[in-house]
């Protein structure tokens, strides 16, 4: 036990540089998805790894689209844990960012780019924890797996779906640790770390209008396009019904548990699926309404519209892409009644990807290891289990049997809300907050895999 709760040794100034430099490094490789391109920051991983003669492979489904594998091996008494980060990134507008996205560059103590908290930060510290352990020679009786996927933001076809289905054994493992999760949350005076248990479901699909073509010099009512922008505009309009879902509960009420001053009693009524409501319509659209709204219910979000070639013709056909998202206990049939009861009978809704919710149990000894160390790490804070509206790949890993929480470690300080950086401009991360996450997952992962 001793071992496995030791501070890191002398000379963790040098893992912090490395991982800064490894970090700021992947941030300058532009992986955005579409394409992808993921390749580049996959060798990056792997020299790195090869520095401290920790041996890489990358394997792809197509050649530019690479997955980085390693593996510091244990004594193979205890099985695997798997850390996992993606390595795309979502579009970035370049115009509309204070810095670059892809410089990497530190500014008023910030290290901004895309990705930065989705999440090569989550690379770079994998990396450097596997690095650490290896110059620390710790005996481990856990092997230690990372893995850099690529895909996650498009579906993961390319990425941890394709790894889990043609190299299983290369990532299987009994316990893994991804995103979404770890950043402080702050509420009133009383900081908080999530890890995630649970996640919606996908639906994405696409919603169709049909009518007759005509010219468009001659206005037509029910035109397709009309048709499909009155669905539209009734979906952005409408919250679909709530429904207070265990993992929902159970976050709610260590939250509420935690808190502070009348943050204790309000907290619990948010997954009261009879009161939450009410208390949302009152918060307006504050960033906090609009994110906790999503727990609450299914969702619906149009995000691609299509239709015509031609400005003078009236189009037979409109369609509209929806990124709809299940809660746990929800299924398909469940969120299409929702959806057909909003946009009507005539509107075709035709199904194109989908995956199902996850829900993870939380007495296992992972979830303990990280409540304590963030106890021994940060004393007044507390840990609680959380709830996602997004996917991950959680769901991929999870078909090898894999209990995966979604666990980050990062320090944001007050002020500074997870849910506003991401996939957002300005995208960024605290350089001091993300070398308090390297020593708390490397406080995890050397505990973890040393114990019996």
């Amino acid at each position: 036990m001793a071992e496995a709760m030791a501070t890191p040794r002398a000379g963790w100034e040098r893992a912090e540089r490395e991982a800064l430099a490894l970090f700021q490094g992947l941030l300058r490789i532009d992986t955005t998805n579409p394409p992808g391109r993921e390749t580049a920051a996959a060798q990056l991983c792997a020299r790195a790894l090869a520095e401290e003669g920790i041996e890489a492979q990358l394997l792809a489904r197509v050649p530019e689209r690479a997955n980085v594998i390693a593996r510091l091996r244990g004594d193979g008494s205890r099985p695997p844990l798997l850390l996992n980060a993606h390595l795309d990134v979502v579009p970035a507008e370049a115009e509309r960012w204070a810095h670059p996205p892809f410089a990497g560059e530190i500014h008023g103590g910030f290290l901004w780019g895309r990705g930065a908290v989705d999440m090569k930060n989550m690379c770079a510290l994998s990396v450097g924890v596997l690095r650490e352990l290896r110059r620390e020679g710790v005996r481990l009786k856990r092997d230690v797996i990372f893995c850099g996927s690529a895909d996650e933001e498009a579906g993961s076809a390319d990425g941890a779906l394709w790894l889990v289905d043609a190299h299983p054994e290369a990532v299987r493992a009994e316990y893994g640790l991804g995103e979404v999760g770890g950043f402080s949350l702050h509420l009133g005076r009383r900081t908080f770390y999530p890890v995630m248990v649970a996640q919606k479901g996908v639906v994405w699909l696409k919603m169709r209008a049909r009518g007759e073509p005509g010219h468009g010099s001659i206005p037509r009512r029910n035109s397709a396009v009309v048709r499909l922008a009155q669905a539209v505009g009734k979906l952005g309009a409408t919250r679909l019904p709530a429904h207070a879902t265990q993992p929902l509960r159970a976050m709610m009420a260590g939250l509420g548990s935690g808190a502070r001053g009348a943050m204790r009693y309000v907290l619990p009524l948010l997954a009261r699926q009879a009161v939450a409501p009410r208390l949302l319509a009152a918060a307006g659209e504050s960033s906090f309404a609009r994110s906790f709204a999503a727990l609450l219910s299914n969702t619906a979000s149009p995000t691609l519209l299509s239709a015509g070639t031609k400005t003078n013709v009236h189009p037979s056909v409109a369609e509209c892409v929806v990124d709809g998202r299940t809660l746990p206990g929800q299924t398909r049939e469940d969120f299409l009644r929702e959806l057909r009861s909003v946009v009507g009978e005539e509107i075709e809704l035709d199904v194109f990807y989908e995956q199902p919710p996850v829900t993870l149990p939380r007495d296992t000894p992972l979830f303990d290891e990280i409540a304590a160390a963030i106890a021994e790490l940060e004393p007044d804070a507390r840990v609680v289990p959380y709830l996602i509206p997004g996917f991950t790949d959680a769901y991929a890993f999870g078909k090898l049997g894999c209990i995966f929480y979604g666990f980050v470690p990062l320090q944001l300080p007050p002020g500074l809300a997870f849910a506003d950086l991401f996939h957002a401009h300005d995208e960024r991360i605290p350089v001091d907050g993300f070398l308090w996450g390297l020593r708390a997952l490397h406080r995890i992962v050397r505990s973890f895999c040393t114990r019996g």
